[in-house]
């Protein structure tokens, strides 16, 4: 599951979603969805915060050139 891109591993998640939803699976099909689920939502995480990792930030500088710097999370949380 750790090479599932993050758009197929949110799809099946939002699959399982459903079929539990609907309420028409079996106890231990359900259980076994909700674990599936579980996975599925801890890999789409850990994506994500690869990504965000991976964000940068291009900036103008004040004599017009442009710099790339790393993406500031905390002090974007501020503003």
């Amino acid at each position: 599951m750790a090479e599932m891109k993050f758009e197929e591993a949110l799809k099946k998640l939002e699959k399982i979603v459903d079929e539990l939803e609907k309420g028409s699976l079996s106890l231990d099909d359900a259980l076994a969805k909700y674990e599936e689920g579980i996975r599925l939502s801890r890999l789409c995480e850990k994506k994500l915060e690869a990504a965000k990792k991976k964000v940068e930030i291009l900036l103008k500088s004040e004599d017009g050139s442009v710099e790339l710097k790393p993406f500031d999370e905390t002090k974007a949380e501020k503003e």
